[in-house]
């Protein structure tokens, strides 16, 4: 029969995993927020020396470069930008001083007024400390900036540097105000860190989840729809189905029950749990009856959470202390008024699915109910073979901005305390992250890393003393003295958002999924119409056994089904010939192994059974 030569992923080890080159964010060095200060000042400073119509607006650094924003009467090309860095190195050559100079608030407002920069004095507004600083570019060009900077235009090494790309931007992110120009940059210590910066960027676009995602059929968008709302193809519902019921079957085991809560609550839900203070401007409009309902702030909005609604369902019956813990799971779906801008494919939509759980202990169970949580978090992530690198985040409270926050100190106190005791129980590396708490609660956020080194947030448990409390909800249950006692709430989701987590696993598996995951398991390719019989009876002996499998029924060349099956990126395909039928046996190929050889079905079958089942491949 015809050979069709394979190799293991085939598409994507063509060539040699490069020398692994470390890229600090800017967040984690202190010369990286000094190149890319001083880089943004030199770009803007070229952009007025060839525009010089064009006004500064802001210009920070972000964690993998710089940007600055400009108005400028004409939109700026990719030939403006090969003209503004070939200006930036003829800056930096002229080795100018940075010089950082304090003036009075008095003294800068002459200054904007003098060069007629009108959004610098919207800037200057906002600055509430003084002196106001000024760093000057020797004696040319200034901007009101806070720091740092390097020294001499001279430290900048031009072959570490890049100018990437102009996007839209509205002045203040209002869609009312004026749109801007955003000229995106990097830079980079050497030239050898901005060759690896690249060859990630290029990499991240061979495996961009929106672009994988159409080719494997798994959802798509469309305008009439809406922005930032996926419709799943059903392809792409069967993996979340996948994902559902494997998290749904982690569950079951820990003694979690499912429940079903509305997409839409009344106003006052959200106002009692606090959400509505806080997050109003991130919803989606409230349906209200009439103008005056409207003006009171009386009726229904899509909900952004679904912790209210679990605090419902608790609250509908005096509990005891014997029924706790109790452990609520759901599916939610959620829906927040993201800014088009934000919107990115499944990592940043207006409409998900969390993998929410609420749980109410009583103090006693704290600790261990806790562990359990984090004991399911790292199960899932070792399944999800995403434990190759990931941290844990303590995220608390920031002292500083106790405004920000909800509950007293002492409560505050304990659930962080309870966090520590559960992270030092386990021995688990960690850090602090001041300020990354909810407004309810602290978190324990896990942080892990993809292929391309990027960090994601993927499980998050949290510690909450105050939804349940009298000045909220005022939840209670009769304790084993009699007494009416306060539960404590811990909310978890391992997943975290579903559209998120499936975004990010495209992207980690280059849309090569590990077999438990695959929609479609297994394809059987028959070299010609006389075997496809065989191939149907093979193929109802897999799905009996819960393995999604199917045939290849288009009647194409075995080289064109194979080429189909591999850039399907099917996991296990098997090729069904006389041979194979006079046999009983299937020649396997796989995409994580190769070719395999001829196979007897009842040893296929056993192997993928055992392989799914362990979370292995083939």
């Amino acid at each position: 029969m015809l050979k069709q030569p394979i190799s293991p992923k085939s598409e994507e080890n063509q060539s040699e995993e490069p020398k692994k080159i470390y890229l600090p964010r800017t967040s984690e060095s202190e010369n990286l927020k000094k190149i890319r200060h001083t880089t943004s000042h030199v770009m803007a400073m070229a952009v007025q020396k060839l525009f010089p119509k064009a006004q500064v607006t802001i210009g920070p650094w972000i964690e993998n470069g710089f940007y600055y924003d400009f108005e400028n009467p004409e939109p700026f090309t990719d030939k403006d930008l090969k003209a503004i860095y070939k200006e930036m190195v003829k800056i930096i050559k002229r080795k100018l001083p940075v010089v950082r100079e304090e003036v009075t608030r008095e003294e800068a407002k002459r200054r904007i007024q003098e060069i007629k920069e009108p959004y610098k004095l919207e800037i200057l507004d906002d600055i509430k400390e003084e002196p106001i600083t000024i760093y000057h570019l020797g004696e040319e060009w200034w901007d009101l900036c806070a720091g740092p900077h390097l020294e001499n235009t001279s430290d900048l090494t031009p072959k570490a540097i890049a100018l990437e790309s102009v996007a839209g931007a509205y002045w203040r992110g209002d869609e009312n105000k004026a749109q801007l120009q955003r000229i995106y940059g990097t830079a980079w210590e050497t030239p050898e860190q901005l060759t690896e910066y690249k060859r990630r960027k290029e990499e991240a676009l061979r495996r961009d989840h929106r672009k994988l995602g159409k080719e494997l059929g798994l959802f798509v968008f469309t305008d009439i729809v809406g922005p930032g709302l996926p419709l799943w193809t059903p392809k792409g519902t069967l993996l979340r189905t996948i994902l559902e019921d494997f998290l749904k079957g982690e569950q079951i085991k820990r003694g979690y029950q499912q429940v079903v809560t509305p997409h839409v609550g009344r106003v006052d839900l959200f106002k009692k749990s606090g959400h509505w203070q806080k997050y109003k401007e991130d919803l989606f409009p409230m349906m209200a009856e009439d103008e005056e309902a409207a003006k009171q702030e009386q009726g229904f909005v899509l909900k952004a959470m679904n912790c209210p609604f679990h605090v419902q369902i608790y609250q509908s019956q005096l509990r005891s202390y014997k029924e706790l813990p109790m452990r609520m799971a759901e599916f939610g779906t959620v829906y927040r008024y993201e800014q088009s801008g934000e919107l990115g494919g499944l990592t940043r939509v207006r409409g998900f699915t969390q993998d929410d759980a609420h749980i109410f202990v009583t103090p006693e169970q704290l600790d261990s109910e806790f562990l359990n949580v984090v004991d399911l978090i790292l199960s899932v992530i070792k399944k999800l073979k995403l434990d190759k690198n990931f941290k844990a985040r303590l995220s608390f409270r920031d002292p500083e901005n106790k405004n920000k926050y909800i509950g007293s100190d002492e409560v505050w106190e304990k659930a962080e305390n309870a966090i520590r005791r559960a992270v030092e129980t386990l021995g688990m590396e960690h850090f602090e992250g001041i300020g990354e708490a909810a407004f309810y609660g602290p978190k324990l956020d896990f942080i892990v890393k993809d292929a391309l080194e990027r960090e994601w947030q993927l499980g998050t448990v949290q510690v909450d003393y105050n939804l349940p409390s009298k000045e909220r909800f005022n939840l209670e249950y009769v304790a084993e003295d009699g007494s009416r006692q306060h539960p404590i709430m811990i909310h978890r989701a391992p997943f975290g958002s579903l559209e998120r987590l499936i975004g990010i696993l495209i992207e980690e598996y280059a849309g090569d999924f590990p077999l438990w995951l695959a929609p479609v398991q297994a394809r059987l390719l028959p070299v010609t119409e006389t075997q496809v019989d065989f191939a149907n009876e093979v193929v109802a002996k897999m799905q009996a056994l819960g393995i999604r499998a199917e045939v290849d029924k288009s009647g194409d060349r075995l080289g064109k089904i194979i080429r189909n099956a591999e850039k399907e990126k099917i996991p296990v395909m098997a090729v069904v010939g006389a041979k194979e039928v006079e046999s009983n046996s299937l020649s396997i190929r796989t995409r994580a192994s190769g070719e395999l050889g001829s196979i007897p079905v009842a040893e296929v079958l056993d192997k993928m059974k055992n392989a799914i089942n362990n979370y292995t491949d083939f």
